[in-house]
C-alpha cells in the first residue's frame, strides 16, 4: 500500500475543472487552450502518501494576469488552492489522528505550445499549512505553519469548459 500511495504522490493530484475562456470564438469544438483570458476553478481530488492519507479533498482557483510574449509567449498565472485529508492510527493502546488543511498560492507560468489540448505548465508559491492531532505524547510535537510551494503540471483540455488536470510537486 505505501508503494502505491508513493506512487499516486508521484502522479500529483487530478481534477477535473469548470473552466471558461473569454476570447473562446469559433466553433465549439475548438480549443482555445490556456490564454490571458483564461479563468478556471474546480475540485481537486488528491492523492499522496502523507502517513496513511491517500486521499484528499480540495479546491482550486487560477488567473491568467498577463501573456508574456518576450518569455516564449507563455502565460503568468495565479493558482490559490486549499485542501483537506486526515488520517488516524493506533500505537500500542493509544489511538491518535491527525488533519491537514493545506491553503496555497502559487504564481504559474504556463508555456506555450501549439496543440492547445495541452497545457504544461510550473510554479513557486508560498503556502499555510493548519495541522491538528488528537495525539500529544512524549516527544511528539505538530504544529502549523509557513512552507514553499513548487510544482509542475499538465492541463488537457477536453473542450474549452471542461479540462483534467494534474500536478506533482513539494506543498500542497
Amino acid at each position: 500500500m505505501r508503494h502505491m500511495s508513493l506512487a499516486m504522490l508521484v502522479l500529483g493530484t487530478l481534477s477535473v475543472a469548470g473552466s471558461t475562456d473569454a476570447s473562446a470564438q469559433g466553433k465549439k469544438s475548438d480549443v482555445t487552450g490556456f490564454t490571458a483570458d483564461y479563468t478556471d476553478i474546480g475540485p481537486v481530488v488528491g492523492l499522496g502518501g502523507i502517513g496513511s492519507a491517500g486521499l484528499s479533498l480540495g479546491g482550486r482557483f487560477e488567473k491568467a494576469i498577463k501573456a508574456l510574449p518576450d518569455l516564449g509567449n507563455g502565460v503568468l498565472a495565479i493558482q490559490i488552492s486549499a485542501d483537506y485529508y486526515k488520517y488516524s492510527n493506533s500505537i500500542s493502546s493509544s489511538d491518535y489522528s491527525f488533519s491537514y488543511i493545506p491553503i496555497g498560492a502559487t504564481l504559474n507560468y504556463h508555456i506555450h505550445i501549439d496543440d492547445h489540448h495541452f497545457d504544461p505548465f510550473v510554479g513557486l508559491g508560498l503556502g499555510y499549512l493548519i495541522v491538528s492531532s488528537s495525539f500529544n505524547g512524549t516527544g511528539y510535537s505538530t504544529g502549523s505553519g509557513i512552507y514553499f510551494i513548487g510544482r509542475a503540471g499538465l492541463r488537457y483540455f477536453v473542450s474549452n469548459s471542461m479540462a483534467l488536470y494534474a500536478d506533482a510537486g513539494t506543498g500542497a
